[in-house]
């Protein structure tokens, strides 16, 4: 099995669009670079930021094939593989590990309820399927299950399951999440909320704001590392701001937006999730037009 550190931030990155919604294959590339260049430490194509909910599986074909192509191994990328059928998992991540993804991030199963244990099989059914590292994914407010912290100490006794990504904004789960996989060894556990990843800097972030400010979200990370907590503390506040927008739409559109008032011709989100009302449009302008006095975009 490809040994990967997992550490730092890692953007799930946007997936530009044209017009008529397919996707702009110049200006993904162009993403690509501009987060290498903001110091991120990995790439995540198609996760809840780059609309993976909405991409067929050719798209996610493409997608991927893109982004591992532009990357070029200068840092890891983790394809977002997960389904509702652990068949169809499986079968997707067998796509990402031919296409020579470094990391699977699985996410839960969605619209119907699962139990514990079926979270467990179906997890465990894809590690013995794909001999590639996988990192669990726990979004309970999306797909409407959540992997329960014991079940989290359960997988992460099989050898290929080494990380678990936590968005279910709560505190205590990510902890319990630390705790109880400590005798795992280098188990890493993520951040997928972003105003969390400093507290939670045993591991990283995947940092969906990271696609509007990467040079910002990638220094938690490295001054944290440099032992510049006070450094780290204030990169984190700073996008506060910018976190209070999410109110006006869907985080991944506000995002998306954001980019697109950056300059970048990245295009809407997928309809129907592409609207944002003209007071966020006009939020989003001063949050950007002031972080850029700052330094910050």
């Amino acid at each position: 099995m490809k040994k990967v550190e997992i550490r730092g931030i890692i953007p799930p990155i946007i997936t530009p669009m044209n017009e008529d919604e397919t996707i702009n294959e110049g200006e993904l590339r162009n993403q690509v670079n501009r987060q290498i260049k903001g110091g991120v430490h990995g790439l995540f194509p198609f996760g809840t930021n780059g609309e993976g909910y909405i991409l067929s599986e050719a798209e996610k074909e493409q997608v991927l094939s893109i982004v591992i192509d532009e990357t070029k191994g200068r840092v890891p990328v983790y394809a977002g593989t997960g389904c509702i059928s652990t068949r169809d998992t499986i079968r997707q991540s067998g796509m990402a590990k031919s296409l020579g993804a470094d990391v699977l991030s699985i996410i839960t199963p969605s619209f119907a309820a699962a139990s514990q244990n079926e979270l467990y099989e179906h997890y465990k059914a894809v590690a013995e399927a794909v001999d590639m590292p996988i990192v669990l994914y726990n979004i309970p407010a999306r797909t409407g299950n959540s992997l329960a912290p014991a079940t989290v100490a359960r997988l992460s006794k099989i050898e290929n399951i080494v990380g678990a990504k936590d968005s279910s904004g709560n505190f205590d789960n990510m902890l319990q999440y630390i705790e109880q996989t400590r005798e795992s060894g280098d188990f890493a556990v993520l951040s997928g909320n972003d105003s969390l990843i400093l507290w939670n800097l045993l591991a990283g972030g995947i940092a969906g704001c990271a696609n509007v400010f990467p040079e910002v979200m990638a220094s938690i990370y490295d001054s944290f590392a440099a032992g510049d907590l006070e450094g780290a503390r204030k990169a984190q506040d700073s996008i506060r701001s910018f976190r209070a927008c999410f109110k006006y739409g869907n985080p991944n559109t506000i995002v998306k937006t954001a980019v697109a008032l950056l300059g970048y011709p990245v295009g809407k989100c997928r309809a129907p999730f592409n609207q944002v009302p003209e007071e966020g449009i006009e939020a989003l302008k001063k949050v950007l037009a002031e972080n850029h006095e700052k330094g910050m975009c």
